[in-house]
């Protein structure tokens, strides 16, 4: 008898602690998917969408962000579409929703088209932001941009003149996308400058977009150039375009009778520049600006809001605009044949 009570009591015992086990065990899954601060891990998780990633100029900005991260002791999530396609980055900010990310920073490829999605991170606590390009700003607590929209496209069409050596011709914009609001602020910068102070040069066609495409540029180019014999300069909207521009002008040699200025990375422009294909690429560091929308981001979550003048460090003083809300990284650099081996990006 008491062998067998012995054997019962061990039972009951054993199923006990396994019980408790299997109770533990399904209890931390549970508390590990519904919170993503669980674990150990109380980081704030930052979320960067650029308009689209794979091209040179978003993943040099994916460096900054991601250092950013590490310096800050902040998790970064860098993810964005492959193309620049609105309904793409509308699924990548549902994803990151469903993620309950802390911080979600875009860049739209189109504004309007991501307005609802925002709005809806904002409805479940989540801060949002804008950085590279303006989202609605109805739904944005804080916009980062890399320059003064309108005076980037101002300098870029002084900087034409410049190069072309003439201030009479025919010229040509090209951008990435017909969507892309920083794009057109830059173009709108530009076409003020030229009703203004340059009313003898000519736009022979309306924006042409290139899709965010570097061959697609190169042969809108070639297009330009058989339609318009007397073209005399182009200034390229976009990181991608300028190069595309550039490529077409040095096939047909065309060197010292058609201009080439845009925005364009560095590294990118080196062998363009060095034969006069492109003249000038006009760019801030894209590094910088990933790493400062990391960094304001964080702030941002944590009731910290920017000041003008403010030192970020790694990036410098930025400039905070009245609304309190747009925030200014600085001026552009013009990249040279003479300058543009100082630079790596």
């Amino acid at each position: 008898m008491k062998r067998f009570l012995v054997s019962l009591l061990s039972m009951v015992l054993a199923i006990g602690l396994l019980a408790g086990c299997v109770s533990q065990e399904s209890a931390g899954s549970k508390s590990e998917g519904s919170d993503k601060k669980s674990g150990g891990d109380d980081k704030l998780t930052i979320a960067v969408v650029p308009k689209l990633v794979g091209i040179p100029y978003f993943n040099a900005s994916e460096k900054g962000a991601i250092k950013a991260g590490e310096e800050l002791g902040v998790n970064v999530i860098y993810t964005g579409p492959t193309e620049a396609d609105a309904a793409q980055q509308v699924k990548v900010v549902e994803d990151l929703i469903s993620q309950n990310v802390d911080v979600i920073a875009v860049a739209p490829n189109d504004p309007a088209s991501l307005t609802p999605v925002l709005k809806k991170a904002k409805e479940q606590g989540i801060t949002v932001m804008d950085w590279d390009t303006p989202a609605d700003q109805s739904v944005v607590e804080l916009s980062v941009h890399q320059i003064d929209d309108e005076g980037y496209g101002r300098h870029i069409a002084k900087s034409l003149v410049e190069q072309m050596g003439t201030e009479e011709g025919e010229i040509a914009i090209l951008t990435g996308g017909l969507s892309a609001a920083n794009l057109n602020s830059w173009i709108d910068g530009a076409k003020k400058e030229l009703e203004e102070n340059y009313p003898n040069l000519k736009l022979v066609t309306d924006i042409i977009p290139t899709d965010e495409k570097q061959p697609v540029a190169y042969q809108k180019t070639l297009d330009l150039i058989k339609a318009y014999p007397d073209l005399k300069g182009i200034m390229a909207f976009s990181t991608i375009a300028p190069i595309g521009a550039a490529q077409a002008v040095q096939e047909k040699g065309l060197q010292d009778k058609i201009a080439v200025v845009g925005t364009a990375l560095p590294n990118d422009s080196k062998p363009f520049l060095e034969d006069g294909s492109l003249d000038v690429a006009i760019l801030w560091e894209p590094d910088k600006l990933g790493y400062l929308t990391v960094a304001l981001a964080k702030d941002l979550a944590e009731g910290k809001n920017p000041e003008d003048g403010q030192d970020v460090s790694g990036v410098g003083k930025i400039e905070l605009w009245d609304d309190n809300k747009t925030v200014i990284m600085g001026p552009p650099t013009d990249f040279t044949a003479e300058n543009a081996g100082d630079y790596d990006f």
